[in-house]
């Protein structure tokens, strides 16, 4: 057992480890939380992938990039956002130029040559001008699943009541704000990064580890 560890950390993995004695490794933990979310990602690799998306907008096909990002997400085994951000962002997504905008931003956000702070800034600016009917659309869940999805070996999925539990849990200092912004999201980041230095002798592969382990500590799914 690691003793190097802060008192909420030690607390933390504790907890996590009385779930899943086997760590990352632990079977029940890879049927409970990290499968589905690797067959989704392995979804978006089949259907989004760097060169696949960079096809389809130079073949002008918005529509249909919007289309299969939200059906990935969908296809999910539990779903990642709530069924009134599925419903906005569908709905967000139907006009021919509200298309556009989301493929364009979401590749960029993925793929562009910019720094990240740069790239994330402007994809919430990108949702944050699409239409809004019954509900919004700029939600934590909605900015950060994409990102989660494609790219697991550097973004984070940030649930807000779920991740704030779990920072307070283990001890850090989360600089949260409602609205999605870089100063937030960045503190995300640096949170996932302390606890992979933490956890590190658990082997964590990716953010989808990370995620796993915070969601245990601040979901209700996980009381003890």
């Amino acid at each position: 057992m690691k003793t190097d560890l802060s008192a909420h950390a030690l607390k933390c993995r504790r907890k996590f480890l009385r779930f899943f004695p086997g760590g990352f490794r632990d079977e029940t933990y890879i049927s409970w939380e990290r499968e589905y979310k690797v067959e989704t990602h392995d979804r978006w690799q089949q259907v989004l992938s760097r060169s696949e998306f960079h096809r389809l907008l130079r073949q002008r096909a918005f529509a249909e990039v919007a289309a299969r990002a939200v059906r990935v997400e969908q296809s999910s085994r539990y779903s990642m956002i709530f069924s009134f951000e599925k419903m906005a962002l569908r709905d967000a997504v139907k006009s021919p130029t509200c298309a556009r905008a989301f493929a364009e931003g979401l590749y960029e956000f993925l793929h562009g040559k910019h720094p990240l702070e740069r790239r994330f800034e402007r994809w919430v600016k990108v949702v944050s001008e699409l239409p809004r009917k019954q509900t919004r659309v700029l939600t934590w869940p909605v900015v950060t699943v994409f990102g989660f999805i494609a790219q697991p070996d550097v973004h984070m999925f940030l649930k807000p009541t779920v991740t704030r539990i779990a920072a307070r849990e283990y001890g850090f200092d989360f600089h949260y704000h409602s609205r999605p912004s870089w100063e937030t999201y960045q503190s995300l980041l640096e949170f996932a990064a302390l606890v992979r230095r933490n956890q590190h002798d658990l082997r964590p592969r990716d953010m989808i580890d990370i995620q796993s382990f915070l969601w245990v500590q601040g979901s209700d799914e996980y009381e003890e």
